[in-house]
């Protein structure tokens, strides 16, 4: 173990050490520009715990903790089966409501902890173990969340040999080729059969009209903005948080131009949006919301994807985050599935034995086609 390693518990990002950015620096997501949107736009049911870990004075890694109570929520998703859904509703309230995540389940990817980088990462993972088997509140499930394979070497330790390794759906991520130096260079490495989708698509949504709104038109825009995003969020398969009416003009204020919330108006209505962050050398997608008699007809959500990619050509990243959702519609436009492992403990042994076929049922099945767009 990591006994020379100390921690410290903070819940205000004013608390932080001062070198916290420092050591955070390969992830915005553990960055105090980001911990602020946390600490002041949180789900209701979401409480988050920012963790520095030190060896004698120094501050070597941080780390995101994040407790959700699943009670607390209405509904877990409403499109399925109604007889699934009351099943799934009653299991998790009754047996993994209570949820310690070491990670960020609002978003996809590692950004669980970040550590200097001549620190040992093994011994980092296997304190924040020690952390979670420490906490003071009561939890149903321990999670350690979305790593890729090569991410999850620190995790092969006597430590995790009890916990039960899991991936659920995949992350599906759009590379730019250096080659694309425009949205008309993508397009033409396309199949016929998807340039003649990306045709029809623009074609249908031609009427819409989309920019970039500013904090000041986010702020005028709120309510609209929140009821699309609760009407694509509900219909969700499932969920384990809704966010504040206040969240993206909270990230705008605290990201700035990082942040990016495009609107989509018809009839000068808001119709649609979408939200993105810039991270180093990715574009990563985040929340959206559409009105879904418009989307239908004017193929909104593809629309979407296409200028999510053109934006993330145009600008000079290297690929792009779209997230573990509509997996077979973001492989048409080119983004491929990368499997997010994990390692999650249940505090009842009985349960915790079991996982490898309570887990399956409790997770939603996504069957899907992955697509080939591209020529050859």
């Amino acid at each position: 173990m990591s006994k020379h390693y100390i921690h410290q518990l903070y819940t205000r990002v004013s608390d932080l050490p001062e070198k916290w950015n420092q050591v955070s620096e390969s992830c915005i997501f553990l960055q105090k520009s980001y911990l602020g949107i946390l600490e002041n736009s949180s789900p209701t049911n979401l409480k988050c715990t920012f963790v520095g870990i030190f060896e004698g004075e120094e501050l070597i890694a941080t780390a995101l903790f994040q407790e959700i109570d699943l009670a607390l929520l209405n509904s877990f998703g409403e499109r399925d089966h109604f007889f699934l859904t009351e099943i799934r509703n009653f299991l998790f309230k009754r047996f993994a409501s209570k949820l310690l995540i070491v990670g960020n389940n609002m978003l996809s990817g590692q950004n669980a902890y970040a550590c200097l980088p001549h620190v040992d990462e093994i011994q980092v993972v296997e304190k924040l173990k020690e952390i979670c088997h420490n906490w003071p509140q009561k939890t149903h499930l321990t999670i350690f969340k979305d790593f890729t394979q090569s991410q999850t070497k620190p995790f092969q330790t006597p430590a995790f040999s009890s916990d039960y390794p899991f991936s659920s759906q995949p992350n599906m991520i759009f590379e730019i080729l250096p080659s694309w130096k425009k949205e008309e260079d993508y397009v033409a490495d396309l199949a016929k059969k998807y340039r003649d989708q990306f045709k029809r698509c623009r074609k249908k949504g031609s009427e819409i009209r989309q920019n970039e709104l500013s904090l000041e038109e986010i702020l005028q825009n709120e309510q609209t903005i929140y009821s699309l995003y609760l009407q694509v969020a509900k219909n969700s398969p499932f969920n384990t948080f809704i966010l504040p009416s206040n969240h993206f003009s909270t990230f705008k204020q605290n990201l700035g131009d990082n942040f990016i919330l495009r609107g989509y108006f018809l009839d000068n209505q808001l119709v649609g949006f979408t939200s993105l962050i810039r991270h180093g050398k990715e574009l990563e997608t985040y929340f959206l919301g559409f009105d879904n008699t418009i989307q239908r007809e004017k193929m909104l959500y593809l629309n979407m994807l296409y200028d999510i990619v053109g934006c993330g050509i145009a600008q000079g990243f290297e690929r792009i985050i779209l997230g573990r959702t509509a997996l077979e519609i973001k492989s048409s436009i080119g983004a491929k599935p990368v499997q997010l492992n994990g390692y999650m403990h249940h505090s009842y042994s009985i349960v915790h034995q079991n996982l490898s076929w309570i887990f399956p049922f409790l997770e939603p099945k996504a069957n899907w086609i992955q697509r080939h767009p591209f020529k050859g």
